[in-house]
C-alpha cells in the first residue's frame, strides 16, 4: 500500500515532559546542544517504536526536534530568518508566542540542518519515515519580504519553488519517499469571509493568490521523482486546542483538487467550522486520495465508531471508499506547547 495510509496521522505529537524540561535546560545554557540532541534521540526512538506498536504505516519523529511547525523550517532555508515580533498570531482566546521569519536575502536551500533530522528518523524506519514540512504558501504568505531583496515578485516566487524543489530533492536522496506539505493558508485565507474581507481591503485580489499559490506550489514539485509521494494537509488553525477561522472549502476545492500536483489531501473536518462534504465534488482523479480529518486532536474525549463510520459514508457520496483514508484532523503539537490531552488520551 502507498501513502496516505488508509489510517494515517498529520505528523506532530505531544512533546513528552522529558524533553521540554531539556529544552528549557537548553534555552538556559545549563545542558549543551549535544546533551538536548542525546534526550531528542532517545524520546524520537520511544515515540517510533510506539507508532510502530500501533501499527501505523506512516511514521513520524513527531517534531521532537522543532518549536514550530513551520518556522523552524523556514529559518533553515538561505536567505530566511527568524525574528521576535510585538506579538504572537491570534487564535481563538489565546496567541501564540511572538515569532515570525523574514526574506533578508535570495531564498536556496542548500545546508538544512533538517536534512540530519530526517536521517535518524530514516536510520530508525527506512522507508515507514514520513517527513513533514510547511508549503512554499507559508513563507510568502506568512513571512515578510524585506525591501530591497526581491524587485520583482515574480524572481522571489520563482527562487521560493527553486528552493523547495531542491529540498524535495535532497530529502529524496536522503531516502525520504513521503513528504507532506502543510499548508494552512488555503482554509485561513480564503475559506474565512473576514479574511476574504481583509484581503480585498489591502487592495488583494484573492482569486489572483490563489492561484500564485497554486503556480509556486506546482513549480516546486516539477519533475518529482515518481515513486515519491506528496500530499497536503489543510486546517484552520491548532494551538493549544484552539482554533483560528472557520468556513468550509468550497472556495478553494476546484483549484485543490484539480490544479494542485498532489498525491492527496488531509483535510480537517472534526467540526463543522470546516463545512460539509459537499466540495469533494471536484475530485475527478482515481489516484488522488482524500485523507478525512474526523478524529479530533483538541481533546481527549473519543469519537463514537459509529459517527465515524456515518460520515465516512458521507463522503463516499462524492469520492469512491477506495480513494478515501482517516486520520485526525491535524496534529496534536502543532507547536511544542502542544494541545491540551495527556500522552494516554492521544
Amino acid at each position: 500500500m502507498q501513502a496516505p495510509f488508509r489510517a494515517d496521522h498529520v505528523g506532530s505529537l505531544l512533546r513528552p515532559k522529558r524533553l521540554k524540561d531539556a529544552r528549557e535546560q537548553f534555552r538556559a545554557g545549563t545542558i549543551t546542544r549535544a546533551n538536548l540532541r542525546e534526550i531528542e534521540d532517545e524520546e524520537i526512538a520511544r515515540v517510533v517504536r510506539k507508532q510502530q506498536e500501533i501499527g501505523l504505516q506512516g511514521i513520524t519523529d513527531g517534531e521532537f526536534r522543532r518549536a514550530w511547525w513551520h518556522l523552524d523550517f523556514l529559518e533553515g532555508l538561505d536567505g530566511v530568518e527568524g525574528f521576535d515580533t510585538e506579538q504572537g498570531i491570534q487564535f481563538h482566546g489565546t496567541q501564540t508566542k511572538s515569532r515570525s521569519v523574514r526574506v533578508v536575502g535570495k531564498i536556496d536551500f542548500t545546508d538544512h540542518p533538517m536534512l540530519e533530522d530526517y536521517r535518524f528518523l530514516h536510520g530508525l524506519v527506512g522507508p515507514q519515515s514520513k517527513l513533514s514540512i510547511p508549503s512554499p504558501s507559508m513563507l510568502h504568505l506568512r513571512g515578510q519580504l524585506m525591501p530591497g531583496v526581491y524587485d520583482e515578485r515574480d524572481a522571489y516566487y520563482h527562487d521560493l519553488a527553486m528552493a523547495y524543489r531542491k529540498a524535495i530533492r535532497a530529502f529524496y536522496d536522503a531516502g525520504c519517499r513521503y513528504i507532506q506539505l502543510d499548508d494552512t493558508s488555503w482554509a485561513t485565507t480564503f475559506c474565512s469571509e473576514e479574511s476574504l474581507a481583509a484581503l480585498r481591503a489591502k487592495g488583494i485580489d484573492p482569486e489572483q493568490l490563489k492561484a500564485t499559490n497554486a503556480a509556486v506550489i506546482n513549480q516546486a514539485l516539477a519533475d518529482r521523482p515518481s515513486d515519491l509521494r506528496i500530499t497536503m494537509h489543510i486546517c484552520r488553525g491548532n494551538f493549544r486546542s484552539t482554533w483560528m477561522t472557520s468556513g468550509g472549502y468550497e472556495p478553494v476545492a476546484e483549484v485543490l483538487f484539480q490544479q494542485l500536483q498532489i498525491d492527496g489531501f488531509f483535510l480537517e473536518y472534526d467540526s463543522d467550522r470546516a463545512g460539509d462534504f459537499h466540495p469533494l465534488r471536484f475530485v475527478n482523479r482515481p489516484d488522488l486520495n482524500i485523507v478525512l480529518g474526523l478524529v479530533t486532536s483538541k481533546h481527549g474525549a473519543l469519537e463514537h465508531p459509529d459517527d465515524i463510520k456515518r460520515k465516512v459514508d458521507e463522503a463516499t457520496r462524492y469520492v469512491p471508499l477506495e480513494q478515501l483514508c482517516l486520520s485526525p484532523q491535524c496534529g496534536f503539537a502543532s507547536t511544542e506547547e502542544g494541545n491540551l490531552l495527556t500522552e494516554d488520551e492521544q
